[in-house]
């Protein structure tokens, strides 16, 4: 009751500010959302809510003639004659009369063929008659949840903050934003939010916005999870089967051809349903397609719809998009929704007076308070009317928001939640002050317990503090971490304190010390965890290590938009370690542990390197040209330019060591590219390169290593660094060196073209690596394999078969299985 009672008021209040409103229904009396409303021979518009419901906004009592545009519907036309507000009006939309009476077939031609084929040809006309423009823009994104679990893979759910019910449903997200979008091509749209609000959190700022949703028709393809073909690309008959539906007149006389679309093969990324298209102007009347998840590989997402009506401009000539449905429904691990983002654009400029020095690298800003909007705002200046839904979940989310913020609800909460449970034993415990923003955990030992020939079984509890304030930008963490390994009978420890100042340039300090095993190469992150398997199942410990007892401080920034730097100072004391323990479960008899020292593995007990002292110094820098980004008041969103590679430079040197053969210069460069090539894929490429000055006898773990991989496993997913199947120190060096991966993912342009194999929906993948040093020998690899593999929607395996060659000799091939995210 008290929900109804907040909902009257609310439409009451609207109904005050809105001087014309009504409803609009189809003739089987179903409300019809997102229809295009507008005042003729103006720019003033509004579109319908999911309810029919709408508002539009008129300042002046008079006649106007009302104009309601729904795809698939007969365009209405009201004359009305206003006196007083508010002005009821509502309307009843009859479906169009399809026919094919106005097509001459021809039984050798499919005639939707060459109105696709004219379309096409226009295409890039269409495509740039839009040069500049000023609008309004409104959007508003609701995702609702249905039946939710109570647990999932044994943890507890909740209710999400309120958002569910007592049936496990609800909404859990809503929000709103309204926009001004200038656009002068080729630059991409600059918004500026002007309103901002999310049910629920009265300090939140939205994520909607303009660049997420511009799905351009008119483009070959764009970007939705993958490259998706436009149904009138330049190739789209490569994709696309066409069918002639029908045809109807428009209320301006144009002849619109309803074309349904056809995709070829089952996973082709291409779309079904519809497209409108205008004789002989051969431009888009409305887009209404489909596209499964599977399509786009987000194997979670069942169906995505796209719904878009275009409003013809007589002064400019031009069809301009006014209005687009996004929907999309869902289901993972027992969770089902959907979601709907609606968009609106309104009150176009087609003359700015602005030029291209208006227009920088910030693409999305907001106006200061834009998330402080009262409800009276938002009643006057919302275009598309909430739903009753909607009005209940902002007045019970923001009822719970007061309640929930407080300090004895936040209490009760961290009171149930920090009680130590028996299943912390395996999983850690944590405690959190949700009032005081301060949270305190510690990890379980069983959960960090490995195994290595040098301390045998050994376990790390890690503890760790975190402070967050209040402008959601700053926070403060201090962590430490305690290791015992069993064999060396040796205790470690390290401790490390961190403080971000803000999210815009990202500046960021930390001072660490202790005294911690590192492995001779530290970027082989997930080699730990496999040691342990190799070792105790198969006799063979990959893993190389040596003792670092150290200081070091740390600090990171953008100094400006797209430049980088990240630099540490470091005191290391550094000493070998040998193999304590030659423990297996399943001894091979062809087979023993090799030597803890990584240039020779038969050197037990000889040390690669001599125990010394070094100061150490890194100055690395990132290049991202052309990099735009978004500004949130509370954080800068890069936004990195693929049409351009990123660039990295850097200086390490080492410095003061007990032992002077040890400094040492090296000054290195890469370049990173992942370059989108439409319908064919994306192709990525990382070049390494690097020189040594002064390093003819520095310690091993200051040579450049290459990447290598010898367990025939990926578990970080990480392709584009690494090498497959290089032995982990073969080709480590002082000297200068290159190395280059580069991958290609077509993504389904070659295996959905395959019969049978189209239905798997797999991705073929083909990679080259190769290194150059002064003391060897080339060394190249050169891979096939196949990617999006699993079952149903769990889609993130990979297999590969690899040969490596050095000079023209082969040296090794094999399959190589992990995991591709």
């Amino acid at each position: 009751m008290k929900y109804s009672f907040f909902t009257l008021l609310a439409l009451i209040s609207s109904l005050s500010f809105a001087q014309i409103t009504g409803t609009v229904t189809s003739d089987q009396n179903q409300p019809l959302p997102v229809v295009n409303i507008f005042i003729e021979n103006t720019y003033t518009g509004t579109t319908t809510n999911n309810d029919g419901n709408y508002l539009l906004d008129v300042s002046k009592t008079g006649d106007y003639t009302i104009t309601f545009q729904y795809l698939g519907y007969k365009t209405v036309k009201k004359k009305v004659s206003i006196k007083t507000f508010p002005f009821v009006l509502d309307v009843v939309l009859s479906e169009e009369d399809i026919n094919l009476d106005e097509v001459v077939i021809n039984s050798d031609e499919n005639p939707a063929n060459e109105i696709i084929r004219k379309t096409i040809a226009n295409r890039k006309d269409n495509l740039n008659k839009l040069k500049a423009y000023k609008a309004n823009f409104y959007s508003r994104g609701l995702l609702q949840l249905v039946d939710v679990p109570e647990k999932i893979l044994g943890q507890e759910i909740g209710d999400l903050d309120g958002a569910l019910d007592s049936t496990r449903s609800g909404i859990v997200y809503l929000s709103e934003t309204i926009s001004k979008l200038e656009y002068l091509s080729p630059k991409p749209i600059k918004e500026t939010i002007t309103a901002s609000k999310i049910s629920g959190d009265s300090n939140g700022f939205s994520f909607n916005n303009a660049t997420d949703v511009e799905f351009n028709f008119y483009k070959n393809t764009f970007e939705l999870g993958s490259e998706i073909v436009s149904p009138i690309a330049d190739f789209a008959f490569n994709y696309y089967r066409y069918k002639l539906v029908g045809t109807f007149y428009d209320d301006l006389g144009n002849l619109i051809n309803k074309i349904e679309l056809l995709p070829k093969r089952q996973n082709d990324k291409a779309f079904g349903g519809f497209i409108y298209i205008i004789e002989d102007q051969w431009s888009l009347f409305g887009v209404d397609v489909t596209l499964t998840g599977q399509q786009a590989q987000i194997p979670a997402v069942d169906i995505f719809k796209i719904k878009q009506t275009f409003t013809y401009y007589d002064a400019e000539k031009l069809w301009v998009k006014t209005t687009q449905l996004f929907d999309f429904t869902f289901g993972i691990f027992g969770i089902n929704g959907d979601g709907r983002f609606t968009a609106a654009y309104s009150n176009y400029d087609f003359n700015p007076n602005f030029d291209k020095n208006n227009f920088g690298r910030e693409i999305l800003s907001f106006e200061d308070n834009a998330n402080k909007k009262d409800s009276l705002f938002w009643e006057d200046k919302r275009p598309v009317p909430l739903t009753n839904a909607e009005v209940e979940d902002y007045v019970k989310k923001d009822s719970i928001q007061l309640v929930r913020e407080s300090k004895p609800y936040l209490d009760s909460i961290d009171g149930v939640n920090n009680k130590f449970k028996l299943g912390n034993i395996l999983s850690g415990y944590s405690y959190n002050n949700s009032y005081k923003k301060t949270s305190f955990n510690i990890t379980s030992p069983i959960s960090k317990m490995a195994f290595n020939t040098v301390q045998g079984w050994n376990g790390s509890v890690t503890t760790n503090y975190t402070k967050r304030f209040e402008d959601r930008q700053q926070y403060f963490n201090l962590s430490s971490t305690i290791n015992y390994g069993e064999s060396d009978d040796r205790l470690r420890g390290t401790a490390q304190i961190n403080y971000r100042f803000n999210r815009k340039n990202r500046a960021f300090i930390s001072l660490s010390g202790g005294s911690k095993v590192e492995q001779f190469n530290p970027s082989l992150t997930s080699l730990e965890a496999l040691n342990t398997s190799y070792s105790l199942y198969a006799e063979k410990n990959y893993l190389k290590i040596y003792d670092r007892s150290y200081a070091q401080l740390n600090y990171s920034q953008e100094l400006v938009n797209g430049l980088f730097v990240y630099s540490d100072l470091s005191y290391n004391r550094r000493q070998p370690l040998f193999n304590t323990t030659d423990q297996a479960w399943y001894p091979q008899d062809d087979r023993n542990y090799t030597s803890n020292n990584p240039l020779d593995p038969t050197a037990f007990g000889v040390a690669s390197f001599d125990a010394h002292h070094i100061m150490k110094f890194n100055l690395n820098t990132r290049i991202n040209f052309g990099q735009n980004y978004m500004s949130y008041p509370f954080g800068k969103f890069n936004i990195p330019n693929g049409k351009i590679p990123t660039l990295y430079l850097g200086y390490e040197k080492g410095f003061a060591s007990t032992n002077d053969n040890y400094n040492f210069d090296q000054f290195k460069a890469q370049l990173y590219q992942n370059v989108n090539l439409g319908n064919k894929g994306d192709f990525t490429y990382f070049i390494k390169g690097g020189v040594f000055n002064n390093a003819d006898d520095i310690a091993f773990m200051d040579y450049h290593h290459f990447n290598g991989n010898q367990t025939n496993v990926v578990l970080d997913g990480n392709y584009i660094n690494n090498f497959k199947i290089l032995p982990y120190y073969a080709l480590s060096t002082n000297k200068a060196y290159a190395e280059i991966h580069a991958e290609h993912n077509f993504k389904g342009y070659i295996l959905n073209k395959i019969p049978l194999l189209n239905k798997l929906n797999y991705n073929l993948v083909l990679g080259f690596n190769a290194a150059a040093t002064k003391e060897n020998k080339p060394y190249t690899e050169y891979s096939i394999g196949l990617s999006n593999l699993g079952w149903g929607k769990v889609r993130f395996l990979r297999v590969d078969y690899v040969r490596a060659y050095q000079g023209s000799g082969l040296v090794n091939d094999t399959f190589l299985f992990g995991f591709s995210f």
